[in-house]
């Protein structure tokens, strides 16, 4: 049996990995991957990245299930490619992926299904959003509607950065068509978590909770990232929380789309803000997995993940469930100079395992590498790796992971120190 996962990031490794552990499978391949995926044994880069070669690719060897890892193939229609020829594959249509591709769509979506969300307004004209932060105020959130590779929502601390965020999408157009529109939005105070769910158009099946930790800095300061670091599971989400997400974000979501012809099957993501008084509101809808999210949920996971992806493509959710490790699983990013702006590559990269493993209980996962002419490992991007570990609490698994990232090195690696913060204070 062939499988095929499609994306080069750290998301699209663990997804690999994780399916590697499955018995009886004849190969894997990754498309494009990175060096981490080219190390793993049971895994085959393969070097194609238009939807309609890898649609012939699979057809033409007989792939037996392909999953979209990242979100640009998924809004460019890939799984309905797929689909036309009669393969199986796991992710929303083009039209579905509207979630993330537009943040327009998504707000008005919630609106239409009253499912919590900050207040907002959407501007194409620099003039209009100016004068709409000025009435608001600040702190104020500014995002781009379209896919801006984790670059496109800022959150303005001052109208003066407000003002300079509008002029950079609308005027300047430094996001090009991602920032063409924008959507202006209130700032909500609370803590943020990550909710995922598997979706088949009718059915959920809800993973692992988790909580990711986007800014750059120790304290969630600085800019907004695609992701630092996460654990899993996430204290914030409770029994209750957990049953209010379902009932208020998550099947709102599945019933809305299918009403609006456009049923709802892959990873869900709903990143979400839990206020103080206990009630939830979405900041973010992705349709895929989370990264870094991903890296530390799959950790956790003892189910066969093939089989669940198996019900989800025919429809049978209901019939299965997940089974999760007790323990806590952290992963901290290691990213390159400069990151989140231009990050700088091409740095060799020191003290990786060879094939990734520093055990059964931690794992190194890539996500911007690649080979240089020497084929040594070197930076090929902002986030680089991803490393990951098993504890018995998430200080445990927190001390083990920074333990292990003291043999990596590469020049200008830098990484928060405090991943796992909000759930040790928790339970102080």
């Amino acid at each position: 049996m062939k499988l095929l996962v499609i994306g080069s990031g750290g998301r699209e490794h663990a997804i690999a990995w994780c399916l590697a552990r499955t018995r009886g499978l004849q190969k894997i391949y990754v498309a494009p991957g990175n060096a981490g995926t080219a190390a793993e044994r049971e895994l085959e880069n393969l070097s194609i990245s238009d939807p309609q070669e890898l649609a012939k690719f699979a057809t033409d060897n007989k792939v037996f299930l392909t999953i979209v890892g990242p979100e640009a193939p998924l809004a460019d229609g890939i799984v309905d490619i797929f689909r036309a020829r009669g393969l199986r594959i796991f992710g929303p249509t083009k039209a579905a992926a509207q979630l993330e591709s537009s943040k327009d769509f998504a707000k008005r979506f919630m609106v239409r299904h009253r499912i919590p969300t900050a207040t907002f307004e959407t501007f194409t004209n620099a003039e209009s959003a100016h004068a709409y932060v000025e009435k608001q105020g600040a702190p104020i959130v500014i995002k781009a509607d379209g896919l801006a590779a984790g670059k496109g929502v800022v959150v303005a601390e001052t109208l003066k950065e407000a003002h300079i965020t509008i002029d950079d999408m609308l005027a300047s157009n430094k996001l090009g068509e991602a920032g063409a529109r924008i959507v202006i939005e209130e700032f909500l105070n609370g803590e943020e978590v990550s909710f995922i769910v598997m979706a088949d158009g009718k059915n959920v099946l809800p993973l692992a909770s988790s909580q990711d930790h986007k800014r750059i800095g120790d304290g969630d300061i600085g800019p907004n990232t695609g992701g630092m670091g996460a654990y899993s599971p996430a204290p914030a989400v409770t029994p209750s929380i957990h049953a209010k997400i379902m009932r208020e974000v998550i099947n709102p979501v599945i019933k809305g789309m299918a009403q609006e012809g456009m049923p709802y099957t892959g990873f869900l993501y709903a990143g979400l803000m839990i206020l103080k008084d206990g009630s939830i509101k979405v900041l973010e809808f992705n349709c895929r997995m989370g990264d870094p999210e991903a890296q530390p949920i799959l950790m956790r996971l003892k189910s066969d993940f093939l089989k669940l992806l198996e019900h989800a493509i025919d429809g049978k959710l209901d019939k299965i469930e997940a089974e999760w490790d007790l323990k806590v699983a952290l992963g901290v990013v290691l990213a390159s100079a400069k990151y989140p702006g231009t990050p700088r590559t091409g740095n060799i990269i020191k003290g990786l395992p060879p094939d990734n493993s520093f055990g059964e209980d931690a794992h190194v996962f890539h996500a911007g590498t690649a080979f240089n002419k020497t084929e040594k490992i070197v930076t090929s991007g902002g986030r680089v790796l991803c490393v990951t570990a098993l504890g018995v609490n998430v200080r445990a698994a927190q001390k083990r992971v920074y333990e292990l990232i003291e043999t990596i090195s590469f020049t200008g690696m830098q990484y928060r120190r405090d991943i796992g913060y909000r759930a040790i204070n928790r339970k102080a």
